[in-house]
């Protein structure tokens, strides 16, 4: 059972205006009550679902705008050890979040989502693919580079299921894969369970054997050096509680552990 001064803590954080919670100040001395923008570096998968946690953030911070940076989860570590300015970091996958853990980049994460993945087609599937098996090798397939959590998990899933992939391009961030097949650049790509539901009705999605023996765990953490830590425990707050649960399960994403 939570303590009483826990959930104070936790209705403070989720309150509905800052004066609910009194002016407390981040390290960099500006009370959070006044006009403030913080800056979200996240994996591109969470791009729909953390613009609408922006927004509901925002609504209940006023004075405040939050601006985001997608891209691949290895990309915004190595953005971060170069000095870029960051407030929150949220990848795809914890062994990425770990790297930055040990440079000392981020605070303690905390795993809030997960994702599995999937194929998709161009609406119609107009190359008739079945799945990863032999009605690939006429297909232009495209799939995540190894370097990135999709592709890492790509590479795990096939691994495991004894398939051999030849894909005409690898790309650094998973919505790229799915731009490309949803323009039908290509004829297969694979992506997060998420972005085939973002797509909607553009491509047409076939589910992958044994692809939840492959589950990608999300982390989201503080960056050390944000000047906004006030507004950024915020926004993880705001992530990891029920509200942040029910637009993360909205978009496709599963509870950790389930």
């Amino acid at each position: 059972m939570r303590t009483r001064p826990f959930a104070l803590v936790t209705a403070c954080l989720l309150s509905l205006t800052l004066a609910a919670c009194g002016s407390s100040k981040g390290s960099g001395g500006a009370s959070s009550s006044q006009n403030a923008t913080f800056t979200v570096y996240a994996a591109a998968s969470l791009t729909e679902s953390y613009d609408e946690l922006g927004k509901q953030f925002e609504a209940s911070h006023p004075g405040v705008k939050v601006t985001f940076s997608y891209a691949g989860s290895q990309t915004l570590v190595d953005q971060l050890d170069n000095g870029a300015p960051a407030d929150v970091l949220a990848t795809a996958n914890t062994s990425t979040m770990a790297k930055a853990s040990d440079k000392k980049l981020v605070g303690q994460p905390t795993t809030f989502a997960s994702n599995v993945l999937t194929l998709i087609t161009p609406a119609g599937n107009p190359a008739h693919v079945t799945g990863l098996d032999s009605s690939l090798d006429s297909a232009k397939l495209v799939i995540c580079a190894p370097a990135v959590p999709c592709g890492a998990a790509t590479t795990q899933l096939t691994g495991l299921l004894g398939v051999t992939l030849h894909p005409v391009s690898e790309e650094d961030k998973v919505t790229d894969v799915r731009a490309k097949v949803s323009t039908g650049q290509a004829d297969a790509g694979i992506v997060y369970r998420t972005d085939a539901m973002a797509s909607g009705d553009a491509v047409d999605t076939i589910p992958i054997a044994d692809a939840d023996k492959v589950v990608n765990d999300y982390p989201i953490a503080t960056v050390t050096a944000s000047r906004q830590q006030d507004l950024a425990g915020r926004f993880v707050a705001l992530v990891t509680s029920p509200a942040g649960r029910q637009v993360l399960d909205a978009h496709g994403f599963s509870t950790p552990g389930q």
